[in-house]
């Protein structure tokens, strides 16, 4: 079998803006589609992931057939690989009204339709780890029996990103299934120290100082919210390099009114990033002071979209085809990090190899 017809291409499930087939890409893996119900994706991937097509349709009603035929796939292909990362805010434990995300807890039941029917020689799926405490319900339980039963080694752990070269602490579920060969196909861990915050942003990384309300019209995208003057003076008087809230906890006019005077709690929220460590999970709401440590180590500001994008591990140079702040900071939250799927990627493309 030549080279050719042993390559590996992909189709990624739930793709939102590109961020698993980014890395898969990296990997060498050829992702030949992309699919998401969020039209608002589709410009973002479309100009960062090249040579994928991205198919703009509703997964519950997406038929098997339609999919082999518009893609030309094929049944039981060694060489075809499925992903499905789907909306994971309805298994995460972060306390948020899940009216609106219950319909995506059986996304994973759809996408097992597309798995038994093609019957691919790899299959990947990420989810917050909350996906195993109710696994059950989830329909992961059953998945994973199915695929054993089916000549699949699977693996189906929780990393922890920053293991694999992402410099962000984030905490991710991973199942990869491998029918090809008898292994257990787990992420390739980088060799090293940590990637840390220091490593890819500041003056040194091409960022430059920057002030609250910032609006960076290039790619670049260096745009920061604004910041009240109460906020203002909090940061004014909140340590660098990892300083939080306790600063002014016994302050009445600078503490939030029911934060004045407690020492315990959630202590994250207008807190900086250390410098020297890798950043927090960057979530949807990177973007906003109070919603987490989401403030410049040195800098009087919250980190800019390009920033939290790059602790994402994205690409300096990924474009984010989005109308606002708020929309791009949900693509970058929501997204796998690019360097952690590369892993994954790279786990495959070794063993493919190897057979």
């Amino acid at each position: 079998m030549t080279a050719n017809e042993r390559h590996i291409k992909a189709v990624d499930f739930f793709c939102s803006g590109g961020g698993m087939s980014c890395g898969m890409q990296q990997a060498g893996i050829e992702v030949i589609a992309g699919i998401d119900f969020d039209i608002t994706c589709k410009e973002t991937y479309e100009a960062n992931i090249k040579g994928s097509q991205f198919l703009h349709k509703d997964v519950f009603k997406l038929e098997e057939k339609e999919l082999e035929e518009t893609l030309k796939l094929k049944k039981n292909d060694d060489n075809l690989l499925l992903i499905g990362c789907s909306p994971c805010q309805f298994w995460s434990i972060i306390k948020t009204d899940k009216s609106k995300s219950t319909k995506s807890k059986d996304l994973l039941k759809e996408f097992r339709r597309f798995v038994e029917y093609f019957n691919p020689g790899y299959v990947v799926v990420e989810n917050v780890p909350g996906v195993l405490r109710r696994k059950g319900e989830s329909g992961l339980d059953d998945f994973i029996i199915w695929l054993e039963s089916n000549n699949y080694k699977v693996h189906a752990e929780v990393h922890e990103v920053s293991n694999y070269g992402v410099p962000q602490h984030r905490r991710r579920f991973t199942l990869i299934a491998n029918r090809v060969s008898d292994v257990e196909l787990k992420p390739l861990p980088r060799v090293g120290e940590k990637l840390r915050v220091q490593d890819v942003i500041g003056e040194h990384n091409g960022f430059p100082k920057v002030s609250p309300g910032n609006k960076d019209s290039s790619k670049f995208m260096h745009t920061v919210a604004g910041l009240n003057k109460l906020n203002l003076e909090r940061l004014a008087v909140t340590p660098k390099n990892g300083g939080t809230r306790m600063s002014y906890v016994f302050d009445k006019k600078l503490a939030v009114p029911c934060h004045y005077g407690k020492v315990d709690g959630f202590k994250d929220i207008y807190g900086r990033m250390w410098w020297d460590r890798p950043a927090p999970t960057i979530t949807t709401k990177f973007f906003s002071i109070s919603n987490g440590r989401f403030v410049h180590p040195y800098e009087d500001r919250a980190i800019s979209l390009r920033e939290g994008a790059v602790l994402q591990s994205f690409p300096k140079n990924y474009i984010f085809m989005t109308k606002s702040i708020a929309t791009t900071a949900r693509m970058i939250g929501n997204a796998v990090p690019p360097t952690y799927a590369k892993a994954v990627g790279e786990s495959i493309i070794n063993n493919h190899n190897a057979v």
